[in-house]
């Protein structure tokens, strides 16, 4: 009995063997004897639309459809950069579209699930730019642009932001204390899963006089990472093809 969550893969052909590891992963007997498969976002480095041709899309359609087909739920919430996967690739998928900040019961303990991004409040740039791009009109301006043209613009964007990442201090990068504590207050739970950071940790506190856990699950840059929930215990680990 085991719930399994990743996050940022940021699956990109320039990252073959990451690729081929997700679909090894996802073939093999943990993932197709869990009770339900997570995705917490940015699970390709650049999403230029559902209609997207390339060869990337269909492969983590077919792997992801296969999960679903051998009776494991996937559920897929978005990232900073894969916020326009719509409903057509989640069907085309077997995905099941989850939204930012829902709470899913693991095993009796109710856990608020995000990509992490929000939290990270101190980015203040960043913030601004999340808003802008958000919008149900920037999407749709942006979905009705040529593939193509889309394409570049997911270039320019991921060269903006290296840059922003390469300027900016890293603690400003992370998840702001003050943010973490008021999103459980606000959904009253006292676990918290996420990712985003790309800092994988297990962090216990004190939230209201409550003992809490907030955990950050790790990126697919030069390896896996999966979280492994169980009734007895939340286990981070590292995969490697």
């Amino acid at each position: 009995m085991s719930t399994l969550l990743i996050s940022d893969l940021h699956l990109d052909d320039s990252r073959p063997h990451i690729t081929s590891l997700f679909e090894q992963y996802l073939a093999g007997d943990e993932v197709r004897h869990a009770d339900a498969l997570y995705i917490l976002g940015d699970l390709v480095e650049a999403w230029v639309g559902d209609d997207d041709d390339a060869e990337l899309p269909q492969r983590i359609a077919h792997a992801t459809r296969a999960v679903r087909e051998a009776g494991v739920p996937v559920y897929f919430m978005a990232g900073n950069r894969d916020f326009l996967l719509g409903e057509a690739f989640a069907e085309r998928a077997g995905l099941a579209l989850l939204d930012d900040g829902v709470v899913h019961d693991f095993y009796s303990t109710p856990t608020l699930l995000m990509h992490g991004d929000v939290l990270c409040t101190d980015d203040v740039a960043y913030q601004a730019v999340r808003r802008s791009v958000r919008t149900p009109e920037w999407k749709a301006q942006v979905l009705a642009m040529p593939l193509e043209a889309r394409r570049a613009l997911a270039a320019k964007a991921r060269a903006e932001s290296r840059a922003h990442t390469s300027s900016t201090q890293e603690t400003i990068m992370d998840v702001n204390a003050d943010a973490v504590s008021q999103a459980m207050r606000d959904a009253g739970v006292t676990h918290l899963i996420h990712g985003h950071t790309h800092r994988p940790a297990v962090h216990a506190f004190e939230l209201d006089g409550r003992n809490a856990k907030r955990i950050v699950l790790g990126d697919w840059y030069e390896q896996g990472s999966v979280l492994r929930v169980t009734p007895e215990a939340h286990q981070l680990r590292i995969l490697q093809k």
